[in-house]
């Protein structure tokens, strides 16, 4: 008889889907409320949106105990850089530090896949795309977890972003305005949940603007 070992892995994916869309004087950051594991719902009402500053929010799925440890690590060098420069992180810079911090464990990575959406410096809507080492590219939309593969094909389809290869560069933002944005991000998550199993439940949705942060939730199918 052959000995069999139990494999055990540091890492598991809890599911879910993130998408952001950065616009011309906002950005909508959007997730569904589900943590799975397996063929397990653990809950339906968690939140995988995180506030990092007053014009920054990230939204990430994959393995939701490394994403906590990350959003732990993320505020306390906020929370330094607010001493130092008496002021707020921009959210580009967010952008750089959040990089920074996922390379920095390249050898054990934290197994997050995260958006970052916000405003930047000039009051326009930005959004980062990342992978788990600290890879990122600015874009007008994006999608990360497990209904990405989903999700992104209708977002190209509909939004479809210049080349970054064009001369002159053309700006990523999307042609939208912002309650045709929201509009979109309810279509494709209600579209998502009827193929995926790991998204559903709830969408949480973020929209940054000069005004500030507002939340709205749509409720998705619950099987």
């Amino acid at each position: 008889m052959v000995k069999q070992q139990a494999n055990w892995s540091p890492y598991d994916n809890n599911g879910g889907s993130c998408v952001a869309i950065a616009g011309a004087d906002y950005c909508v950051i959007a997730a569904d409320t589900r943590m799975s594991t397996g063929y397990n719902i653990l809950t339906r009402e968690y939140s995988k949106i995180c506030k990092l500053a007053d014009k920054c929010v990230m939204a990430s799925s994959g393995f939701q105990a490394d994403v906590k440890a990350l959003q732990k690590q993320l505020a306390a060098r906020h929370l330094i850089y607010q001493h130092q420069h008496n002021k707020q992180m921009s959210c580009p810079a967010m952008a750089q530090l959040l990089s920074n911090t996922l390379y920095y464990k390249r050898f054990f990575p934290y197994y997050s896949f995260n958006v970052l959406g916000g405003l930047d410096n000039e009051g326009k809507g930005c959004v980062f795309t990342y992978d788990a080492v600290g890879s990122y590219e600015k874009v007008g939309y994006s999608s990360q977890g497990s209904g990405s593969t989903l999700i992104t094909p209708f977002l190209d389809n509909q939004l479809k972003s210049p080349s970054p290869l064009l001369l002159p560069v053309q700006d990523a933002v999307t042609p939208l305005v912002e309650a045709e944005a929201i509009d979109l991000v309810k279509t494709v998550f209600a579209s998502a949940s009827e193929r995926d199993i790991y998204t559903g439940d709830k969408i949480e949705i973020v929209v940054v603007n000069a005004t500030g942060i507002r939340r709205e939730y749509m409720e998705l199918r619950k099987d």
